[in-house]
């Protein structure tokens, strides 16, 4: 018997948008996530993005603003698309502060009271949402890449950096590259993660190249007009690291673009191509 209701269903480019609910182990509470299975899953499986979104968002802002979906329909990709925290009365929160708590899970695994009991979205995106979508939904078991915007960016990179073979590629949107020394990476490390500074540096993808991480070709756009690009994104110093390892990384800085869908929606299907071709 299926562990997924589905509570919405939606004829899109050919395919479909669904919308599931269901109880995760990782988070304990109930998980909202979307998936856009395109026409050619009516055929057979086909293989699967997986789209981390950023602060405040849910799973509905990259569904109804990118416009992936007519992409993904002519590729033959599924999408999934995560929701960006645990959610629901008995999750913890912080309502004065929209860079912490319910909508700003960062995917990591907390460790500290009061978060640590359901923010795992670290777990959720990377095994538990991955085996339960391959089991019951028309997507090639193992055949997935990443992508993500902002605090999602920086969770497609990490997901990717820490699990070798996992991803056939990885690519982001404005990412956080460095959190922890940025504002939005020391608040909710510092919360989810403890005081130990090197603690928050498994969650930091250019603090995981530094260390050694296996490379896989990172594709990175950056729009020079955003307005977090001076003080939280820091892809720079990303590509200094993977300049001193010779460590394969695409930076894209696009000229008078900046943090908003708009930005994405211009240039999502330049990445879902570079996902269609890696998953082949």
């Amino acid at each position: 018997m299926s562990t997924l209701e589905r509570i919405e269903r939606i004829k899109e480019s050919g395919g479909w948008l669904e919308r599931y609910q269901h109880d995760s182990t990782s988070c304990r509470c109930r998980m909202t996530f979307s998936v856009y299975l395109p026409p050619q899953a009516e055929q057979g499986p086909v293989p699967a993005v997986y789209w981390l979104s950023g602060l405040t968002c849910t799973d509905d802002n990259f569904r109804t603003k990118a416009g992936a979906q007519r992409y993904a329909a002519e590729l033959g990709l599924a999408l999934v698309i995560p929701d960006t925290s645990p959610r629901g009365d008995g999750v913890p929160d912080d309502p004065e502060r929209y860079d912490l708590g319910q909508g700003a899970g960062f995917y990591v695994n907390a460790t500290q009271a009061p978060w640590s009991e359901h923010y795992h979205m670290y777990d959720y995106v990377t095994r538990e949402l991955p085996a339960l979508v391959e089991a019951e939904l028309p997507l090639v078991p193992g055949l997935k890449s990443i992508s993500g915007h902002s605090m999602g960016g920086h969770g497609a990179l990490i997901c990717a950096l820490k699990n070798p073979g996992a991803y056939r590629s990885v690519s982001a949107f404005a990412p956080i590259c460095h959190p922890t020394v940025c504002g939005w990476g020391e608040g909710c490390f510092g919360a989810y993660l403890g005081d130990d500074r090197e603690a928050w540096k498994a969650y930091d993808a250019t603090e995981l190249v530094a260390a050694g991480a296996e490379p896989i070709p990172l594709l990175i756009e950056q729009g020079t007009a955003d307005e977090f690009l001076p003080d939280q994104l820091y892809p720079r110093d990303l590509e200094t690291v993977c300049n001193a390892r010779g460590f394969p990384l695409t930076l894209r800085m696009r000229d008078d673009y900046d943090h908003s869908y708009h930005f994405i929606a211009s240039f999502i299907g330049e990445h879902l191509a570079y996902h269609a071709a890696a998953l082949k």
